[in-house]
């Protein structure tokens, strides 16, 4: 009899597809085109916008005295960095490893990128921050939480505070995560959140940003469009603090509309659970790959209070050279992995020497070291933890044949 011939497992689920919009979340979006004012300031005079409301709500749930609403998460970058004074021509500290919105926003703002390391397990280099805050003259850093992996975020406010920085939070990842006990978010200045399909509340395209300092909330809310109808804003500071931002913050017309923010004000109520839920995914997933031949599993601290929506592995057992053979044989069994040590930029995924518009790029071995073998994939709520079961060992067997360990 000839011997059976083996199956190779595949994964069928798609790693695009978000879980719908809840029910509530429907009814109130429908609601609002009923009406015909999706603009957040087409009210009467005794009407609370869903923006605004939208803006009252999450700045209770984050524990921060004001919020505004708009139109992206990387707008918001955009806008805080001008709300801290970020001037043509300054740098701005940065970690390396992000995606192409963040040094665009500094772009956007005039400033300069100054990248910092990252070490093996992704987060900033605290030896490097050190370094670079103390002699590249940068008045802000921009810290993005890339892929939920929170820094020693107490650490971090240290250094900032120790030479002069301010600290702008890109939280795009890690809405909800906590480091200590503290939110995300809440370390520094202010802080950015989207709301884009893949994040953690889903309107599309969004953004959320928070802060405690009544000016920088003034001129947040004048430069993402209000004309002069702040007071329509629920989570605002007193008018004393327009007095000046009126005249000197231009109007770049960056708002969310009422649409869009009734969807996020239902969805809002069923975040934690949902992040209970991501994390049973991450939990599976590293079990799944931990002491997997030729795979890099980092753990995380125990300090970090982590929200699970996307896994990252390093291919350590895989030749620089053979990792595309690696992700199309992975592809191949259904497993869409996104790989940030590629030469070339694909789909959402580039590295910092690609942003070539920037003039001439630093030379950063280390981060480039690790981004070499890091591999990233979502894990949407349409999955299950016996999904990130079957993921991870089509993983292992491929590291483990690109290696030749299987």
């Amino acid at each position: 009899m000839d011997d059976a011939v083996a199956v190779e497992e595949r994964f069928l689920k798609p790693f695009t597809q978000q879980e719908p919009i809840s029910e509530p979340a429907i009814a109130r979006a429908v609601a609002v085109m009923r009406s015909g004012r999706l603009h957040r300031y087409n009210t009467a005079a005794d009407e609370t916008s869903e923006a605004a409301a939208l803006e009252r709500d999450y700045a209770a749930w984050q524990g921060a005295r004001y919020c505004v609403a708009c139109a992206s998460g990387g707008y918001g970058l955009h806008i805080a960095l001008r709300a801290l004074g970020v001037q043509p021509g300054d740098p701005v500290l940065t970690n390396a490893y992000t995606l192409a919105p963040v040094p665009g926003a500094v772009h956007n703002a005039g400033g300069r990128p100054v990248f910092v390391e990252i070490g093996e397990d992704w987060r900033t280099d605290l030896d490097d921050l050190r370094a670079k805050a103390a002699s590249s003259g940068a008045r802000v850093f921009l810290i993005s939480h890339m892929r939920g992996h929170l820094a020693d975020m107490e650490a971090v406010a240290a250094i900032c505070a120790e030479h002069g920085v301010r600290l702008l939070e890109d939280c795009a990842h890690t809405m909800g995560a906590r480091w200590n006990g503290r939110r995300s978010g809440n370390f520094g200045a202010v802080a950015c959140f989207s709301t884009q399909t893949y994040k953690h509340l889903n309107s599309g395209e969004g953004g959320l940003i928070t802060t405690d300092d009544p000016d920088i909330a003034a001129r947040l809310i004048v430069n993402s469009g209000s004309y002069m109808l702040w007071a329509r804003h629920l989570a605002r500071p007193e008018d004393a603090a327009f007095d000046a931002a009126r005249y000197e913050v231009p109007n770049y017309s960056g708002r969310m509309d009422n649409l869009r923010a009734a969807i996020l004000r239902a969805e809002l109520p069923l975040l934690d659970a949902r992040i209970a839920r991501w994390n049973a995914l991450y939990a599976a997933m590293e079990d799944g790959l931990r002491g997997a031949p030729g795979v890099g599993v980092v753990a995380l601290p125990a300090a970090e209070a982590h929200v699970g929506s996307s896994f990252q592995f390093r291919a350590l057992g895989v030749a620089p050279g053979g990792m595309p053979d690696f992700l199309a044989r992975c592809a191949a069994r259904g497993v869409e992995i996104k790989w940030f040590g590629a030469a070339e930029p694909h789909g959402f995924t580039s590295r910092f020497d690609s942003w070539r518009y920037l003039g001439t790029l630093p030379d950063l071995p280390r981060t480039q070291a690790v981004l070499a073998t890091t591999c990233d994939l979502r894990l949407p709520l349409t999955f299950e933890p016996d999904d990130c079961r079957v993921i991870a060992r089509i993983i292992a067997e491929e590291v483990a044949r690109g290696c030749n360990l299987g």
